[in-house]
């Protein structure tokens, strides 16, 4: 199971930390993703980070100020949300599926055949 937790109302500019937490399985061998949805549009690859090498895709759209990171001791993922915008706003999920099971390592397509834990919602508004 996955639970991500973080999400709240934030005004422009502020921050917030998601996090997610796995139980009944270890997340070493297991990529994490943070993929969003906002209402009307496509769920997207937001940030995501393999087990194997530590590598990290960040879409364009928040690279510089969302930072992904993982601690496989507490068997947890983190988003770390900086310099928010209104069009951050979104649902948040987090997701795992198996190094050896993915192709892409942020299209929510590869996640298909993985964990993928209940969104927590992001506002960001004045």
């Amino acid at each position: 199971q996955l639970q991500a937790s973080g999400g709240g109302l934030v005004q422009p500019g502020g921050s917030l930390r998601l996090s997610c937490a796995a139980s009944g399985f270890t997340l070493d061998y297991y990529a994490i993703g943070w993929f969003r949805q906002a209402p009307g549009k496509e769920r997207e690859g937001v940030a995501c980070i393999s087990s194997s090498d530590g590598s990290t895709y960040y879409a364009g759209s928040v690279k510089g100020r969302f930072t992904i990171s993982r601690d496989n001791a507490k068997n947890t993922g983190n988003l770390q949300m900086n310099s928010l915008k209104p069009e951050d706003t979104a649902v948040y999920y987090c997701a795992t599926v198996r190094d050896t099971l993915r192709k892409r390592l942020c299209h929510p397509d590869d996640y298909g055949g993985g964990q993928w834990g209940k969104g927590t919602l992001v506002t960001v508004s004045s």
